[in-house]
């Protein structure tokens, strides 16, 4: 039994299959929205909740494979595909693509759960790293702009008196700057200012423009 809200997206044209996989999913706790076609799923208000997507390859509409081409990057739940008619090339697609999964049908209960668990985990995963994300841009907009200037050239791994001298200011004022920027950021260390400038996307050619946070 799970023990906080996650929901299952199935996506079948065969009302069986999707009877059989509510129930399944049901036993284990889970809550499930079933569609019999894909432009149902795409027009079905999404979840702020953490979810998986169970995909049929042959679809009335549109190709389950296809479908996932067409979705843009994180504006859906991790996909575990299921099909009656797997074939190799099709797997490789759908993997290479961020398919969790692949399924040949008949599969095994076993088998489908754990790729459910597995799809959810990563779906957690995203969720957390988009919302640890937004938390940095947060603090990063709360720079001044020398701030953002001295941020980069820390990172970059140059001392004090180059950093300075780099900005041209004396080097008591930049180690000022960068208390303030460790402070605004949060870092518990060079380290860990470090790490959060990669995940900005802080590079020393940004540094050179104005403007809000790195594209």
């Amino acid at each position: 039994m799970t023990t906080d809200r996650q929901i299952i997206f199935i996506v079948d044209d065969d009302a069986r299959v999707r009877d059989s996989l509510e129930e399944l999913l049901a036993s284990h706790g889970y809550e499930t929205r079933a569609f019999g076609s894909a432009r149902d799923y795409i027009e079905a208000e999404r979840s702020g909740f953490p979810a998986c997507l169970i995909l049929d390859v042959e679809l009335p509409d549109i190709n389950g494979l296809d479908l996932q081409g067409q979705m843009v990057e994180g504006l859906h739940p991790p996909i575990v595909f299921i099909t009656g008619h797997g074939d190799i090339p099709s797997t490789v697609r759908a993997i290479k693509r961020g398919a969790v999964d692949f399924l040949a049908k008949p599969f095994g209960d076993d088998a489908l759960m754990a790729a459910v668990h597995a799809a959810l985990a990563e779906d957690r995963k995203r969720r957390s790293e988009k919302a640890e994300l937004a938390d940095l841009k947060q603090h990063y907009l709360g720079l001044t702009q020398r701030e953002r200037d001295v941020l980069p050239l820390v990172v970059s791994g140059l001392l004090n008196k180059q950093a300075a001298a780099e900005l041209g200011i004396s080097e008591v004022t930049l180690q000022i700057h960068r208390r303030h920027v460790m402070q605004k950021m949060g870092a518990a260390s060079l380290a860990d200012l470090v790490r959060m400038a990669e995940k900005l996307g802080v590079s020393i050619t940004h540094s050179r423009r104005s403007g809000g946070l790195p594209t």
